[in-house]
């Protein structure tokens, strides 16, 4: 019998509740993560209908992965203490009356405040399902699960974008919503058959520490997000950084000092811990910002319906998940160290591809890319979490499970925020030299996005087609800067952890 198989004993050993608690496991992240990227197709829809401004509509989307990063965390505490089960269906429940919010009511106040209801939700949900997946697998067996866990987190964004480009082909944004409600229904009642699991140290609350770590999640992120309206130097964008820095060194201070931390710090001393935290950071950094770019150029570019788009990003899940299911049997063999740092290599690549794209090009040009940037996630994600999980005893699950979840989450937050941000500085200042020569009524909304100038242009007709030309263009150098600027963060994250990242232990050589 081989290594690999005493480590994970293949699926077909494991028991009903096992098999039960994995797909349960899977199918509640799936649901969550998809929540985060469902709306990207429907941003158009939803503006139009509410009057939602740009800025609003970015708040659309990330009030709900701002409260899931800032809560996560502490909810992976509750689960330890309460019940990992109980905060599971408790938070699918939350999800579900905040998802049928919008049904009610199209004020965009109340959008906003239903997705933050949403995310608080979601946040209850996310570390419970991998704490629950680890708790029912005995030490050293929970690998390949692990990996499939991953893999459903990973497409997950991809699998929401494809649910919402298929109810938006027959009806309105608002099938959405309905959707994700019912689908936390089905999972909720389901989640009464599971098998509740508590972490077995004494723990205490902590609120000083879950305030300042909230805090500095939230001032983080609305300072980003800020950076595209008001620039770098505005003293609201200055006054938020410091603040949140600030936030941040309190949260530091109090965990290395209070009795029962929300998060013990001394774990990121651990080169796994640390090192996979850091990569799944890096990883949804990518991901969403990815995402942000990847799925205007589609639809605003080369002109694709929303069903079109979510399809034709498809394929990268197909590799994500594929990888992530023999990705864990690389770290069994090399360590942490290779799959890592080659993942976030290949991301790198991928993402200078993207940089290539143009005006002219086809679906290949896209696709190429895209399946780059899904093997480099395949290669690099299932062993980060399972770094995570293996450096904290069983007891803690919840709360590593909630360190795994908020590195995803804090990830996807920074990275939308400084996509968009990125993305915007570029559209404005290749768009910026044109708009002296445009009519005095057009100026503004040209200057304001490529989606407001393709409406335009479209009211205007064939003479407008110049415009849209210009506009794209705009468009594109931002994306240019979008896709280099991650290319980057990646490539820096590769070298950095594969210096830092453990190699393979010396007793498994």
């Amino acid at each position: 019998m081989s290594t690999t198989e005493v480590m994970d004993p293949p699926a077909r050993g494991w028991s009903w509740t096992q098999r039960r608690t994995l797909i349960v496991s899977c199918l509640a992240v799936t649901l969550v993560v998809a929540s985060m990227a469902a709306l990207y197709t429907a941003l158009a829809q939803i503006s139009i209908a509410t009057g939602a401004t740009q800025s609003q509509a970015t708040w659309i989307v990330d009030g709900y992965t701002l409260a899931l990063a800032c809560l996560v965390l502490p909810a992976g505490a509750l689960g330890d203490r309460y019940g990992r089960r109980l905060l599971l269906i408790v938070g699918l429940l939350v999800f579900a009356a905040a998802s049928m919010i919008p049904l009610a009511t199209t004020a965009v106040t109340w959008l906003i405040a239903a997705r933050v209801l949403a995310g608080i939700g979601a946040a209850l949900v996310m570390p419970s399902t991998l704490s629950m997946l680890t708790a029912a697998f005995p030490p050293g067996a929970s690998g390949r699960a692990v990996g499939l866990w991953a893999g459903s987190a990973g497409s997950g964004g991809l699998l929401g974008l494809i649910g919402s480009g298929l109810l938006l082909q027959w009806w309105s944004w608002q099938s959405i919503f309905v959707g994700m409600a019912a689908a936390a229904i089905v999972l909720a009642a389901t989640g009464f058959a599971l098998t509740e699991s508590r972490g077995a140290t004494a723990s205490g609350s902590d609120p000083l520490g879950a305030l300042a770590g909230v805090s500095a999640i939230a001032l983080l992120v609305w300072a980003l997000i800020a950076v595209s309206d008001r620039g770098w130097g505005d003293p609201y964008v200055v006054a938020g950084l410091a603040a949140a820095a600030l936030a941040a060194e309190l949260f530091i201070v109090v965990e290395l000092r209070v009795r029962y931390p929300l998060l013990d710090l001394r774990l990121f001393a651990r080169r796994g811990f640390g090192c996979g935290a850091v990569s799944i950071t890096v990883q949804f950094l990518i991901t969403f910002g990815l995402f942000l770019i990847v799925v205007q150029y589609l639809q605003l570019v080369l002109g694709y319906s929303p069903l079109h788009t979510a399809v034709a990003i498809l394929p990268m899940g197909g590799a994500v998940v594929g990888l992530s299911l023999l990705s864990p049997l690389l770290t069994t063999r090399y360590g942490l160290r290779l799959p890592t740092a080659a993942g976030l290599a290949v991301l790198a690549a991928g993402l200078l591809l993207t940089s290539r794209l143009t005006l002219d090009a086809g679906y290949l040009d896209c696709l190429m890319p895209l399946l780059v940037v899904g093997i480099g996630l395949g290669l690099a994600s299932a062993p980060a979490t399972t770094a995570i999980m293996n450096d904290t005893g069983a007891d803690m699950h919840s709360v590593a499970a909630a360190v795994n979840d908020a590195a995803r989450e804090i990830g996807a937050a920074v990275g939308i925020a400084v996509s968009g941000t990125v993305l915007a500085t570029g559209y404005r200042a290749s768009i910026t030299p044109a708009l002296p020569h445009l009519p005095e009524p057009v100026r503004a909304p040209v200057s304001h996005s490529l989606a407001a100038t393709t409406q335009l242009t479209a009211q205007a007709g064939p003479q407008a087609q110049p415009l849209l030309d210009v506009a794209r263009t705009a468009f594109l150098h931002g994306l240019h800067d979008t896709a280099l600027t991650l290319a980057a963060v990646s490539l820096i994250a590769a070298v950095a952890l594969g210096i830092w990242a453990p190699g393979r232990p010396a007793a498994s050589r």
